[in-house]
């Protein structure tokens, strides 16, 4: 990783969608429609125009009301999706925890899972054996370790997948809701990972709809609404906007 480039960057990145008749036609129908010209799409920008940088060590957060684009955002971030438009420059190894589930096999067991969701994110069987206990350890499930993966609540899996996410080296991490999971006791534990993270230097992108963690947390902070950035800047200031936002659309 070169220290003296931004870790993200985005320019003018926006992603759309194509929704048409062929959603709820036959690949037949769909091929009859478009030879008579009788075929009907329309476009979806999910995202449209985000542009901003990244520096090593910033913990950016990402606030909107469902459907700004926030967890479309994060897909291109993590490499995951393709923009349609713009450019995303990413300086250093990324780990993306944006679905609890996804990447997890319910009939592994927690341990084999561990290990399948280490290799999925680059790291060598060597260093999860090194890693393997701590994380076991970070989120709870000792008693757990062979139990398979489907029999874990959705707060144990969202555990195991903080954990392996937080504990594990990435340069950057990126967050999709993951801190608002959990009981209180293990939020205030994965707080206090999220800012030692930060003291190491990983550039951090973390999606929440809580203002007051946002607040907490980071140190920038990127208002979506509609795909559209409203916002990009201090913390105060944004979340501040936004709840003013959100008492103008709602009350």
């Amino acid at each position: 990783m070169d220290n003296t480039k931004p870790t993200v960057v985005l320019k003018d990145v926006s992603v759309r969608y194509i929704i048409g008749d062929f959603k709820n036609i036959g690949l037949k129908e769909f091929i009859v429609r478009k030879l008579s010209h009788n075929y009907h799409v329309k476009e979806f920008w999910a995202v449209d125009g985000v542009s901003f940088s990244l520096e090593k060590g910033d913990l950016l957060g990402i606030i909107g009301s469902n459907g700004a684009g926030k967890s479309t955002l994060l897909k291109v971030i993590a490499g995951i999706m393709n923009p349609t438009k713009g450019k995303v420059e990413i300086n250093g190894n990324v780990a993306a925890l944006l679905e609890l589930a996804s990447g997890f096999d319910g009939e592994l067991t927690v341990k084999e899972n561990t290990y399948l969701r280490g290799a999925m994110l680059g790291y060598t069987r060597r260093f999860m054996d090194e890693m393997y206990d701590s994380i076991i350890e970070f989120a709870e499930l000792q008693e757990f370790q062979d139990r398979p993966f489907k029999q874990l609540s959705s707060g144990m899996k969202s555990r195991l997948a903080f954990s392996i996410a937080s504990l594990v080296n990435p340069d950057i991490l990126i967050l999709d809701e993951v801190l608002s999971v959990g009981d209180g006791a293990f939020r205030k534990k994965s707080e206090e990972k999220m800012m030692e993270i930060i003291g190491r230097g990983v550039t951090t992108i973390l999606v929440s709809h809580s203002t007051q963690q946002i607040r907490q947390l980071c140190n920038k902070v990127l208002w979506l609404e509609k795909g559209k950035q409203m916002g990009f800047g201090d913390p105060i200031e944004m979340c501040k906007q936004y709840e003013e936002f959100l008492r103008q659309k709602y009350f």
